[in-house]
């Protein structure tokens, strides 16, 4: 109470500030920690996506040296960062963080993905992910560092944009018969998420966008077909 017979409500304790201030400088030490880690996963992540890019002007015999190979190796350095990644940011909520380190991890996948079509012509399944980069996939923990299907699918979106535009780029390589696996490939997955419900507009709005990759592959096929440039079977 005040001299004057005020009750003086004024008074605050500091150490509620003092308080949220550890608070702010420990988040600030382990967004850095992160980002320290996700900087390098950029960085490895930049040559994969570069040595990826060299598919559309490398022709089909020389794929395997020129791209395959190198990408193999660029790929594993980024699965080691992947599981440092992973062993620190466990320590805390999966959820709280996982903004830091997503489109890298989706971008690592969509390569991955690619990488394996060019290698064995297949899907590369969530769980094989998983095993490549030796961490969890969907797992229902909030501290444990996953795959989530989010990213998975988002990758795969991106894994077919450039698929699609492999398409016409093989063809002035004069590889006529990579269309057609393309374009078999694609529309096997644009099958696939027809049986999703998918409740991330952002994940729905980018799964829409492979109609027009389907599309866009069948005109080129269609386009050697009219030529005559592609046997009975192929056709």
């Amino acid at each position: 109470m005040s001299s004057n017979g005020v009750v003086d409500n004024t008074s605050i304790d500091t150490t509620i500030f003092t308080s949220l201030q550890d608070k702010i400088d420990e988040e600030t030490k382990t967004r850095e920690e992160l980002k320290d880690i996700v900087e390098i996963l950029t960085k490895q992540g930049r040559l994969t996506q570069s040595l990826l890019a060299r598919i559309h002007n490398c022709p089909t015999a020389q794929l395997q040296a020129q791209v395959l190979q190198p990408t193999a190796q660029s790929i594993q350095e980024q699965v080691i960062t992947v599981t440092r990644l992973g062993q620190t940011a466990s320590k805390y909520p999966f959820y709280k963080w996982n903004g830091i380190w997503q489109r890298d991890v989706q971008n690592l996948i969509s390569s991955l993905q690619l990488y394996v079509w060019l290698s064995e012509g297949k899907l590369v399944t969530i769980e094989e992910v998983g095993v490549q980069f030796g961490v969890a996939v969907n797992v229902k923990e909030t501290d444990t560092f996953h795959v989530t299907i989010e990213d998975y699918l988002l990758a795969l979106c991106s894994t077919i944009e450039e698929l699609s535009r492999l398409a016409p780029n093989a063809v002035t390589l004069g590889d006529f018969a990579r269309p057609v696996q393309i374009s078999r490939f694609i529309k096997d997955v644009y099958a696939g998420f027809q049986l999703l419900n998918l409740k991330n507009d952002a994940l729905r709005r980018r799964s829409d966008g492979i109609k027009y990759a389907v599309k866009k592959v069948e005109d080129v096929v269609y386009d050697l077909s009219l030529r005559g440039l592609l046997s009975k079977e192929e056709t």
